[in-house]
């Protein structure tokens, strides 16, 4: 995905003048060709991760539309006062495109994680939250942000699906069934293998915000399982508003809030916090 992301804003710089890429040090090495070709346009403020979304609110107030990179603790966690100030209240727009997500450098431990990223940003209004489960999804999501002048997030990670959906940002549904599960992104294919022969509706969304309103109630009938790669019931409340005065139960999977302080791999991780096809099968089963 991050290879996708660099080759797809490559050539949104190159199609685009208006097209803007602000960096603090991550990633910087491979824009480097894009930096040359443009270098009033291709900004490396070095481990400055404030100032980046600092600049990225000039950019945007002069009608640029920029697309601010690193990895997600840095780029919302760290990066919060300015993404709510220099850019929400300024009513501008940006592209913030992250890497890591939940728990992808788990080598690299605490200081480079973020469940918490989308929750963060369920606190400012406006915006919208891209999480693709597959790499060819990536381009689709990238060019369209770059048409308009809204607040965008993309948050790319290594774990991916087999196979790219064209989500359109509403749920599609990809089995028929009784009770409703809802994949966002890359944990599609685990929650495929957790519900092999369980007779539950599978939906998938790369777009959890705003979240498909619609597409949930027609699907939902007593019971939804929200399956999400950050903060455990970071949906809560937005599925909550979309089935108002619809009786219903619902289970909200994801990352715990426990810190995993053991390093090893994202894969490790996933297992840790029950997102792993074991670990939701039994989580699914003992919910319904």
């Amino acid at each position: 995905m991050r290879q996708t992301f660099i080759d797809t804003t490559t050539q949104l710089l190159a199609d685009d003048p208006r097209t803007a890429l602000v960096l603090a040090d991550i990633s910087a090495e491979p824009f480097d060709p894009a930096r040359r070709r443009h270098p009033d346009r291709v900004i490396n403020v070095g481990i400055r991760e404030q100032l980046m979304t600092g600049v990225a609110g000039g950019l945007a107030l002069t009608g640029m539309r920029p697309f601010v990179h690193s990895y997600a603790p840095f780029l919302i966690d760290r990066a919060y006062e300015q993404v709510k100030l220099d850019l929400g209240h300024q009513d501008v727009g940006a592209v913030l495109v992250s890497i890591g997500g939940s728990y992808d450098a788990a080598a690299e431990g605490y200081t480079h994680q973020s469940p918490g990223d989308v929750a963060l940003l369920d606190t400012l209004d406006g915006w919208t939250v891209h999480v693709p489960g597959h790499r060819d999804e990536v381009p689709a999501l990238l060019r369209d942000a770059a048409r308009h002048d809204d607040r965008v997030y993309v948050r790319l990670g290594m774990q991916e699906n087999r196979q790219a959906h064209t989500a359109a940002n509403r749920l599609i549904t990809l089995r028929l069934g009784g009770p409703l599960v809802v994949a966002v992104g890359p944990l599609l294919d685990p929650v495929l293998e957790a519900t092999r022969g369980m007779d539950v509706t599978v939906a998938y969304t790369n777009t959890p915000r705003p979240l498909d309103a619609d597409g949930l109630r027609a699907l939902t009938e007593h019971e939804v399982i929200m399956v999400e790669p950050y903060l455990a019931g970071t949906s809560a409340a937005a599925v909550s508003a979309a089935l108002t005065g619809l009786p219903h139960r619902a289970l909200h999977l994801g990352v715990g809030r426990a810190e995993v302080r053991r390093y090893g791999s994202w894969r490790d991780h996933a297992r840790a916090h029950g997102l792993d096809a074991a670990g939701l099968r039994a989580s699914i089963s003992a919910f319904l």
